[in-house]
């Protein structure tokens, strides 16, 4: 079985994580690794579109629609009447991979780079989730946020710094999955 690492980046809404993940991604690969992502969305959201014929499927009742190209796959579940998967059952379904980033999942990670810019005006979560093992900020050091002992802080806009930091800090997933799936 292959375990990748995981590492989560969390933050309140509008800090900045999709933008820091759109920025690892490249640093990570030029790295030699093969990074695949987790985004947990809040709200409903559909990648699908009304008249398409996999829309249609889906509402005619399919469990499940994959949709394929020669460049890319998509497998839509339908959840009726089931509970929010779990970070580990989402993660058993992907194909291997060196490391895995989480956006959101927070109380499920086991470890996170928390995104925190003091100028949207929201608390940091670094207080209340253990995960976090590191606050990455847009302010300089001895500014707030003030940070405990043990808490790395990150310059965000240094992502070479912050890739190297999620290189050496990223856990073994809380599940192995096949290395054979591709």
């Amino acid at each position: 079985m292959h375990r990748p690492a995981i590492m989560g980046i969390t933050g309140r809404s509008g800090a900045g994580k999709t933008t820091l993940i759109v920025r690892l991604l490249p640093e990570l690969r030029q790295r030699g690794l093969r990074v695949s992502t987790i985004k947990h969305a809040h709200h409903g959201f559909d990648i699908d579109r009304p008249g398409k014929d996999s829309h249609r499927h889906r509402q005619a009742g399919a469990h499940e629609v994959m949709v394929a190209t020669a460049d890319r796959w998509a497998l839509l579940h339908e959840r009726v009447d089931e509970a929010e998967p779990a970070l580990p059952d989402l993660i058993a379904r992907m194909a291997p991979a060196d490391l895995i980033l989480v956006e959101g999942f927070r109380g499920s990670l086991p470890v996170a780079i928390e995104i925190h810019r003091p100028a949207i005006g929201k608390d940091p979560l670094w207080p209340d989730t253990a995960a976090i093992v590191a606050v990455a900020t847009d302010t300089r050091p001895g500014l707030p946020p003030h940070l405990p002992a043990g808490l790395a802080r990150l310059d965000l806009a240094d992502v070479p710094a912050i890739a190297d930091f999620v290189t050496a800090h990223a856990r073994p997933c809380p599940v192995p999955y096949p290395a054979g799936r591709a």
